[in-house]
């Protein structure tokens, strides 16, 4: 090996190397644990997979095929922690949809079939015509899904519009799959001669270049979309806002938070990622009521549902059940609420009782 290619095995090796770093560090060592964060190191974990067999196969033909196949299957996961990584962050998913696993194990189950019913060992040119190309359109599909969620990412770009710094990141690693991609299909159709190792060389120089200038600038905590809504001095834009208030109705809906009466205000924000601070702020600025205001809310609405039904309840123990812990503070709540008291109310709905 001469000189020249000891440097280019140098570069090209670093990126498999600092992957295995980075995707440790994401996966075991980050102080956030957030789902991004697990997701972000799976993906560096199988790109190093994959940059390392291309590496090793660069530079010696000789080794067993074996290498080649796990280098390749690893494919089949970078595609789809790459689309899980950026759907969760741009839509601050914090729990691993089922649908995901489902998908994650079904491309397990391809890989464990056709490899222990084709191996690359005995069938080089099924693997060659026939299952590399389809590993690779699989990487693609899934590029493209990860394109459609990063796109309204892409038009602030396009409209030259200032992005976050979770935005920025999303958009680096992104690119940098994205980058090797291209460089692995171009060597696949064998446009330039070479081309094969560019892309562990490229992901080397680009992609880790740049992850360590943003781990340098920013904390690790500060590159996710879990950390934006730190707007202490600085209020949200309308539509940015919009989504938050949405996130926060939907885990006060469905998860009955307001029936829990020792329901804190920094209890509440923990459920969408935000200080105590940041939620009044927000209440207070874009629905123009306390934190009180908007929980109580919550408990009157699902209170006038069950007087309305008639369930077999006093009214003290209506207002237990929606987290109120005593009466008189329920019978204030609705009465400022609705305008009249809870027994009110009920003779109101049901006449004939």
């Amino acid at each position: 090996m001469g000189f020249g290619d000891k440097v280019l095995f140098f570069f090209s090796a670093l990126g498999a190397f600092n992957g295995l770093i980075l995707s440790f560090y994401f996966l075991f060592f980050t102080a956030k644990k957030h789902l991004s964060n697990y997701l972000l190191g799976a993906l560096l974990l199988v790109l190093s997979l994959r940059i390392g067999k291309s590496v090793a196969y660069f530079f010696d033909y000789s080794l067993p095929k074996i290498y080649l196949q796990l280098g390749l299957t690893a494919c089949f996961f970078i595609g789809p922690f790459l689309y899980f990584f950026v759907k969760s962050e741009i839509q601050q998913i914090q729990k691993l949809p089922k649908w995901w696993i489902a998908q994650l194990g079904f491309w397990l189950l391809i890989i464990l079939v056709v490899g222990i019913l084709y191996p690359y060992q005995s069938v080089p040119y099924l693997w060659g015509h026939y299952i590399i190309p389809l590993i690779y359109l699989q990487w693609g599909i899934y590029i493209v899904f990860s394109g459609a969620v990063i796109w309204p990412i892409l038009k602030k770009i396009l409209q030259k519009e200032s992005l976050k710094i979770f935005e920025k990141w999303i958009l680096t690693i992104f690119g940098g799959v994205f980058l090797l991609f291209t460089s692995y299909v171009w060597a696949i159709l064998n446009i330039t001669k070479g081309s094969y190792i560019f892309g562990a060389l490229y992901f080397s120089i680009i992609i880790y270049l740049v992850v360590f200038i943003l781990l340098y600038h920013k904390k690790t905590n500060d590159l996710s979309s879990f950390s934006t809504q730190k707007y202490v001095d600085k209020k949200l834009d309308a539509q940015e806002a919009e989504l938050i208030i949405d996130k926060l109705k939907k885990a006060m809906k469905e998860k009955t938070l307001f029936k829990n009466p020792n329901l804190k205000l920094n209890d509440l924000a923990k459920e969408i990622n935000l200080s105590g601070h940041q939620l009044s702020q927000l209440l207070n600025d874009y629905l123009e009521k306390n934190f009180s205001l908007f929980v109580n809310e919550y408990r009157i609405e699902e209170a006038c549902k069950m007087l309305s039904m008639n369930v077999p309840l006093t009214i003290d123990a209506i207002g237990d059940e929606v987290g109120f812990n005593s009466k008189s503070t329920f019978f204030a709540a609705f009465k400022k609420i609705k305008g009249l008291t809870p027994s009110a109310y009920q003779k109101q709905k049901t006449p004939d009782l």
